[in-house]
């Protein structure tokens, strides 16, 4: 018994002396330290999740403002949207090669310096003047470069859950950044139409999405030290070997598990994207007004953000990713089959927003438990390449 004692107060000496932070991750007698500092990167990448959405839906919920102030046909204004679904295709290669080869630091800051050059060029192309007709151009440009830094950002949660957490932290971590994306959408479904009742509050709208980005990016590149914690935070972690880019594509594949999942849930994401940028237009056309359609985009997001917190903390403690993905996508289904009947059906806002609700609780939730099962279950691919190619499928 008192030798019991003795080996137990030298493991607490030694974890005392080498942890910065409790970490339950004991395997084969080695302890992981756990840094602080993961938690501060975790939040510039939020927050470059949540201001990147922001500037892809900024025009979405008061397209027919924009299109007045841009003098621009509708169709026009729904290009500045998916303009992000059009770069995301080719660039997506490159991004998942940068995360995998070059890091996570260097991808998050080039992302970060995009998406702030993209969101100041759009204000100053909107700003009154002699080149007030080459606004659209100098807008979409904005947008572009904004597009451009959505894959770099989009895709980064999976691997800084795997290079910064422990294991029974990843699945957290990587809804944690998986669903400042939908906060983003949230907050453009509200901002929008509240500062832009007007087709003249175009310019101060975008302002407000261009200060933030600045910002982040000074966040981003001096907060941002390195791509990794000086030691592993577990054992997965430090005994995980990628495969090189290219034959991770072929093993990707050739896997069939991971294909199905492309399929489900790349189907998932393009349903999710239409619904985003197309909602307002669909409910518009039966009678309902812009702020309704607002609120069912936020019910949306909303009811998404609480299902992703409810099942990312079940997931972590009981692994059961696939049970969960299987069960969330069967009701995703009939609540996308739901919504195009009552979408269809004038003065029926309850049920239209009731279906948003039920829709976005089990559609959105599904989104970080699915990419962390595509990592999973694509091992050793790395983390950027097989989330990577599933998110960009939706496209």
């Amino acid at each position: 018994m008192d030798n019991s004692g003795e080996v137990s107060n030298d493991i607490r000496t030694v974890y005392a002396a080498v942890s910065r932070e409790p970490n339950s991750d004991l395997k084969n007698g080695q302890l992981f330290k756990l840094y602080k500092r993961r938690w501060f990167v975790l939040l510039v990448l939020c927050l470059l999740n949540c201001s990147n959405a922001t500037i892809w839906l900024t025009f979405a919920p008061v397209a027919n403002q924009s299109a007045q102030y841009l003098k621009v046909t509708l169709d026009e204004i729904n290009w500045l949207s998916l303009v992000y679904m059009v770069v995301a295709i080719p660039l997506s290669f490159a991004t998942t090669w940068m995360l995998d080869t070059l890091g996570l630091r260097i991808t998050l800051i080039l992302g970060a310096w995009l998406n702030m050059l993209g969101a100041v060029l759009r204000f100053l192309g909107t700003l009154p003047g002699e080149s007030f007709k080459i606004q659209y151009p100098i807008v979409m440009l904005g947008q572009t470069l904004g597009a451009l830094a959505q894959p770099l950002i989009v895709f980064a949660p999976t691997k800084l859950a795997a290079l910064w957490f422990p294991d029974h932290q990843r699945a957290t971590a990587n809804m944690i950044a998986s669903m400042a994306n939908p906060l983003g959408i949230l907050l453009a479904n509200i901002i929008s139409p509240v500062m832009a009742e007007t087709s003249a509050q175009i310019p101060k709208l975008l302002l407000a999405y261009a200060i933030p980005t600045c910002i982040i990016c000074v966040l981003a590149t001096v907060g941002i030290r390195s791509s990794a914690p000086p030691t592993p935070p577990s054992a997965s972690a430090e005994t995980s070997n990628s495969e090189p880019f290219v034959q991770g594509i072929k093993l990707l594949l050739t896997n069939r598990a991971y294909l199905v999942l492309l399929l489900c849930f790349g189907s998932g994401i393009a349903v999710f994207t239409c619904f985003s940028t197309l909602l307002d237009q669909i409910l518009c056309v039966k009678g309902y007004t812009n702020d309704f359609a607002g609120l069912c985009g936020a019910l949306f997001i909303v009811f998404g953000i609480i299902g992703a917190g409810i099942l990312g903390l079940y997931v972590d403690k009981t692994k059961k990713f696939m049970e969960a993905t299987k069960i969330n996508m069967s009701f995703c289904a009939v609540a996308c089959i739901a919504f195009s009947v009552v979408s269809l059906m004038p003065q029926q806002k309850v049920a239209v927003a009731a279906v948003c609700s039920f829709f976005g609780f089990f559609g959105f939730s599904i989104y970080p438990v699915a990419m962390e099962l595509s990592v999973e279950c694509s091992y050793p691919v790395g983390e950027a390449t097989s989330a990577g190619l599933v998110f960009v499928s939706g496209y």
